[in-house]
């Protein structure tokens, strides 16, 4: 029966433990990324005050770590017991879990070919929702610089973006110092210097236009986003390519190990 477990010679012990042994990884992968997920949230002090999770405008970077290993972590808690104690239940819960993921990467692919217009409004959107919330959460704030500072890019589609934020807007009533400025990620670099300034931003969008670009990258991260995409095409097809086929094997040896199981306990019960 389904959920049982069988201990025989009959069932492959290449695909059993290969199965084991490569979610083994993927369940201790996750655990870790959790782990790091918690200790993020223990140093914030978001697990003393469980409400302030929804308090940030923007996304918390925690959450890819928790979302991504708690997903690394059923998966692989599944393959790795199911393919080790040959229960039947797990690695087909392995199996149907391994496709839904398939298929909403598929579906995903997909309808973000087709909207590709509405995907770049969510995306401009999005960055915009973060960059009001930039000195909400250090984790928020080192993921924009980080994006910024890789692509060479400032804001969503421009500099002014930043007017979003109440620190940065040049709104005549702002008090901060960094009024009419933009983050130290938005920078030029200069490769003489080996020290980061971090007030290399202050009032930069006081100057003229035309002089805004000696001082830091006036494209959008938007725009960026989308030439790295085309630049590094072939790259991105090979990843998803790659990670589909891992999968469709994966599926594949958990239904082979559960039928040699099924077959297995159907002979035990005949005879």
């Amino acid at each position: 029966m389904t959920g049982n477990h069988f201990k025989g010679q009959e069932v492959s012990c290449c695909i059993k433990y290969f199965i084991f042994g490569f979610n083994i990884l993927f369940w201790l992968l996750g655990m870790a990324l959790v782990g790091i997920g918690l200790w993020a949230w223990s140093e914030k002090g978001v697990l003393s005050n469980i409400s302030s999770i929804t308090d940030l405008g923007g996304l918390d970077p925690v959450w890819l770590f928790m979302v991504v290993g708690g997903v690394m972590f059923i998966l692989g808690f599944a393959g790795c017991i199911g393919a080790l104690r040959e229960n039947t239940f797990l690695l087909k819960f392995f199996s149907v879990f391994l496709g839904i993921i398939f298929f909403l990467e598929l579906t995903t692919g997909v309808l973000a070919f087709v909207f590709k217009d509405w995907i770049k409004d969510q995306l401009n959107l999005f960055i915009n929702n973060n960059i009001r919330a930039y000195r909400d959460d250090i984790d928020l704030q080192n993921l924009i610089d980080f994006t910024q500072e890789y692509w060479e890019c400032c804001g969503a589609f421009g500099a002014d973006d930043w007017n979003l934020n109440i620190y940065f807007n040049c709104t005549d009533g702002n008090p901060s110092r960094e009024k009419c400025g933009v983050p130290f990620s938005c920078c030029t670099k200069d490769p003489a210097e080996d020290v980061i300034n971090t007030q290399c931003g202050y009032d930069v969008r006081a100057k003229p236009d035309s002089e805004q670009k000696d001082y830091i990258n006036v494209k959008g991260c938007v725009p960026q986003f989308e030439k790295w995409l085309q630049d590094n095409l072939t790259l991105v097809a090979g990843i998803f390519i790659g990670v589909a086929l891992l999968q469709i094997f994966g599926i594949c040896l958990a239904q082979n190990l559960v039928s040699d199981i099924e077959a297995v306990q159907a002979s035990c019960f005949w005879s």
